[in-house]
């Protein structure tokens, strides 16, 4: 840990800290999984999507900065590196075959579920902790991850 002011315990930080950090690795790892949504959609609704996966995998990235800032403030170091993010991340593993809007809706539908939940367990969690602020951050999220899943679910995951 490095040294903070932080009036929070070191052990309420490092609970905290351990709570986000796969949190991060699942952000870095969504936002690289609808980049590549973004990359290889084609189909008659092929601008449509490629605009709104550049919008989620936008959101992804900023939600990313929001927890490696989060572990920053309490003192701990973010690994948020493509190599530590697959290796700490719990989506699913992107379908590399997914070429057509219907494909890649639902692939990007399910991973932003997963990481809707997650970030919804990490408010949970981290209110308990009684490290409000970082709930705030992770409600925040979950705000933002609920109302990208509600687009791309609208262009037809028949759910």
């Amino acid at each position: 840990m490095l040294p903070t002011r932080n009036s929070l315990s070191l052990e309420v930080r490092t609970a905290v800290i351990e709570e986000l950090s796969p949190l991060l690795a699942d952000a870095v790892d969504l936002f690289t999984q609808v980049k590549q949504a973004h990359w290889t959609v084609r189909g008659a609704t092929f601008m449509q999507l490629h605009t709104l996966f550049d919008s989620v995998a936008e959101d992804a990235e900023a939600w990313a900065d929001l927890i490696a800032e989060r572990i920053g403030q309490l003192g701990g170091r973010a690994e948020g590196t493509a190599r530590a993010s697959a290796a700490r991340s719990r989506l699913p593993e992107y379908p590399l075959q997914a070429t057509t809007g219907a494909e890649h809706v639902e692939a990007v539908s399910v991973r932003l579920g997963v990481f809707g939940q997650r970030a919804r367990a990490a408010v949970d969690a981290l209110s308990r902790l009684g490290d409000q602020a970082g709930a705030d951050i992770c409600t925040q999220i979950t705000r933002g991850a609920d109302a990208q899943l509600w687009f791309v679910e609208s262009h037809g995951t028949g759910r």
